[in-house]
């Protein structure tokens, strides 16, 4: 039995009073503030319950979903959230159109299939600016219709998942009822949440024709590195997803030559460099530039 990780622990509880503070009495004071702090502290919850799906900072596995168990996102159930991203673990298969869950990238024969308005759309997702506008509404929808499809199939896995979001929404939304911010201002906070997140996951994956280049590294050591936990050295999340958030630089600073040849360079200074290349250009072409691979 493994000790409690005690940064990870604190941070929790960080999260959930800023959360509180936000909802009550950064509302009362004013409301545009409560939003950007209500954002901030749900994206932050959303990174952690990604350390939680990996086993962070309890050894149980119920203890880590209890303790990210309300869901401030209300939109994502974290049962869905773990059985997919595990799945996108498998490194053989990152980037996949079909079978990497978290993949932005089509089969090029669906894409040409696509209607021109729906093409616009998607081309401008792959802008970091699109990507933090219409990204959420992108993703969100492609993640709902498949596991509607699902339910309508008779998956009991993905049902059950959804039965229990429900309960894990019900305390947020009371408390939201409860506490003077608007339903209408907690879900822009939602919203802004979600584009946040979509920063960190813009650049995480490439089209490579080996697996062990498909993952970024981004030496940033900023706000945004904190409030993504780490997870910009994503090479090494890949590698060593059992390694808790805090210990991520300093894996990567052991051995940087190394997993920068592992990826075969692929590596930014930082989060300023990409809003700088970007941000109103596409970062690559959404059908997958190698598919069908070999």
């Amino acid at each position: 039995m493994r000790r409690p990780e005690w940064p990870t622990v604190a941070l929790m509880i960080a999260t959930y009073a800023l959360w509180a503070l936000a909802t009550t009495w950064a509302a009362a004071l004013w409301l545009p503030l409560s939003v950007v702090l209500a954002a901030l502290a749900i994206a932050q919850h959303s990174s952690l319950s990604h350390e939680a799906l990996h086993g962070h900072p309890f050894a149980d596995a119920r203890a880590n979903a209890a303790a990210i168990w309300p869901a401030l996102g209300l939109w994502v159930p974290y049962y869905r959230f773990r059985d997919t991203h595990l799945a996108h673990h498998r490194d053989a298969l990152l980037t996949d159109p079909y079978d990497d869950p978290e993949s932005n990238y089509l089969d090029p024969v669906v894409w040409a299939r696509l209607p021109p308005v729906l093409k616009a759309a998607l081309r401008f997702n792959n802008t970091l600016l699109g990507r933090l506008i219409i990204g959420p509404v992108i993703g969100m929808a492609v993640f709902l219709r498949a596991d509607w499809r699902a339910i309508r199939a008779g998956d009991a896995g993905i049902r059950r998942a959804w039965a229990l979001h429900g309960l894990a929404v019900l305390p947020v939304l009371a408390w939201i009822w409860a506490a003077p911010m608007p339903i209408w201002a907690y879900l822009m906070a939602t919203y802004g949440a979600m584009s946040l997140l979509k920063i960190r996951t813009f650049l995480e994956h490439r089209a490579h024709e080996r697996a062990r280049g498909r993952s970024v590294v981004i030496e940033d050591r900023g706000p945004l590195a904190l409030l993504f936990l780490n997870n910009n050295y994503h090479a090494v999340h890949h590698a060593h997803p059992q390694v808790p958030w805090y210990e991520l630089p300093r894996v990567y600073a052991r051995n940087r030559a190394h997993y920068l040849r592992r990826n075969d360079g692929y590596v930014y200074s930082g989060y300023g460099a990409i809003f700088r290349d970007y941000f109103l250009r596409a970062k690559d072409s959404v059908a997958h530039p190698l598919w069908p691979r070999p």
